[in-house]
């Protein structure tokens, strides 16, 4: 019997745009409509930033609620993650989308450079976060940018700030922080399993690497991600057409290594998430 890999697809993020992709969801009818066609194309959970009126990226959580209404209408199990990130976000607003209880939210577990940026998660802040979705029952996916986040992980785990099992989520191919490198997720791999045991994870790979990465994570039994926020193209030269095109070709990558697109209901299971109600 195959083994199930959840599709995780990241619709919008903080960076791209319409003028570099017009299949890019930046309205939030756009990204309900985008989720809900990634949805019936294999995704069983949907990363989500949002943007204000100019297409610039922000923290209003009434945007997100908005969304996460949309969603939850139209696809009732999927799985809705917030994102915590920082880039164009105010620090001390970046976890004001956690008290709206979405089933999980991105933690990035310290600080990196980031391609020609200093991505700043002080220790406080990522502390802060941390309780904020413990208050909230909300499950981090703990994001690793470099190997110290790790261990950071590993230590929020050990002061109770986050629950067991973890679900972290590899992230290759961000110039100045972890390459995509078979090798590369090979060691994460193995480190995960000496300092997390039991834990789950994802891998994504931006850019020209999105592709490479979810062969890589389907291969040795991880989970996969895609969207318009890692790669604005399908293949060199020719733009996505949409989310739905990128999710459709992992889930049908997923024969090819004896998986199936899980089921919003089974990743939930996996990462052991309540039952949609």
């Amino acid at each position: 019997m195959s083994k199930p890999a959840i599709i995780s697809v990241a619709i919008t993020g903080s960076q791209p745009t319409k003028a570099q992709n017009a299949a890019v969801p930046i309205s939030l009818a756009e990204q309900i409509e985008s989720t809900h066609a990634a949805y019936e194309a294999g995704a069983a959970l949907v990363h989500i930033h949002v943007r204000d009126g100019d297409g610039k990226p922000t923290s209003n959580a009434m945007l997100f609620a908005e969304v996460q209404a949309g969603i939850r209408k139209h696809c009732p199990d999927m799985i809705i993650q917030h994102s915590t990130g920082g880039r164009g976000r105010n620090a001390g607003e970046r976890g004001s989308c956690i008290a709206l209880k979405p089933d999980m939210c991105s933690l990035a577990t310290g600080s990196v450079n980031f391609a020609t940026i200093i991505y700043e998660n002080p220790p406080q802040l990522v502390e802060d976060m941390a309780k904020a979705m413990l208050e909230n029952a909300v499950k981090p996916e703990c994001e690793l940018f470099d190997l110290a986040m790790l261990y950071n992980t590993r230590s929020l785990l050990d002061r109770g700030l986050i629950k067991g099992p973890a679900h972290v989520q590899f992230v290759l191919g961000i110039p100045n922080a972890l390459p995509a490198r078979e090798k590369v997720l090979d060691f994460m791999i193995e480190e995960l399993a000496e300092v997390l045991p039991g834990a789950t994870w994802t891998a994504a790979g931006i850019g020209r690497g999105q592709l490479e990465v979810n062969h890589w994570a389907l291969k040795r039994g991880g989970h996969a991600r895609t969207g318009l926020e890692d790669n604005i193209y399908f293949e060199k030269g020719r733009l996505a057409a949409s989310n739905a095109e990128l999710v459709k070709r992992v889930a049908d990558l997923c024969g090819k290594y004896d998986r199936h697109p899980a089921s919003a209901s089974e990743a939930r299971r996996l990462l052991t998430l309540p039952a949609a109600a």
